[in-house]
């Protein structure tokens, strides 16, 4: 009887030793949906990468042919027409406002801002030199938000200047995006962000990654 007693109770003190094969498979599982969620995130960063790089070449094919969009037809930079003459003679507030309207239309700035949009394009969507792409687009970034300047809340002519945030705007968003494009190595995936780092001069200057 004392027997059967000791049998029974070892069979239901609920008292398990930790199997080898179950302790095994919890850490193959946790890194697994670690390496998915980096997957994932590096996809995430790609698309990303992708859809903001097509925003700059659109910008620069739509100025420079004059599509029909923001740029009328026959008003392309190849019929003559200035990328920059509209938008910066149209600054009407800031402390650079005067200087803008003096660089609207000058052929060194309508160079310089569209070689910036094709560079900016060209880079995003290749995955190259996205930390150079980071500095040059965060600088044109810089210098398109205070030729709106959202800071004020009335232009010039002293009529509202309808800003809706006057800090964080669409300028400063491409800029952190390209910041974290750039930091997160985005072109190695759905791009050419590993063979351009693995150039012979890009692998001794490693800015140019």
């Amino acid at each position: 009887m004392a027997v059967h007693e000791t049998s029974h109770s070892r069979r239901h003190t609920g008292f398990h030793l930790p199997s080898p094969r179950r302790t095994g498979t919890a850490p193959a599982s946790g890194e697994t949906a670690t390496a998915t969620a980096t997957a994932t995130r590096a996809h995430v960063f790609a698309g990303v990468r992708l859809l903001t790089g097509f925003v700059f070449l659109w910008a620069f094919l739509d100025k420079a042919f004059g599509w029909g969009y923001a740029t009328p037809s026959g008003k392309g930079w190849i019929d003559g027409g200035s990328p920059t003459k509209g938008f910066l003679s149209g600054v009407a507030a800031g402390p650079l406002e005067s200087t803008f309207h003096d660089w609207a239309g000058a052929g060194w700035a309508n160079w310089l801002f569209m070689l910036g949009l094709l560079g900016l394009g060209l880079a995003l969507v290749s995955g190259i030199a996205l930390r150079l792409a980071a500095v040059a687009g965060t600088g044109m970034m810089a210098l398109m938000w205070m030729a709106e300047w959202p800071l004020a809340t009335h232009l010039s002519d002293g009529s509202p200047s309808m800003s809706s945030n006057p800090f964080v705007d669409y300028h400063v968003l491409y800029a952190a995006v390209m910041v974290a494009l750039a930091v997160s190595y985005a072109g190695n995936t759905w791009g050419l962000g590993k063979v351009w780092a693995r150039l012979p001069f890009v692998s001794h200057n490693r800015w140019l990654i």
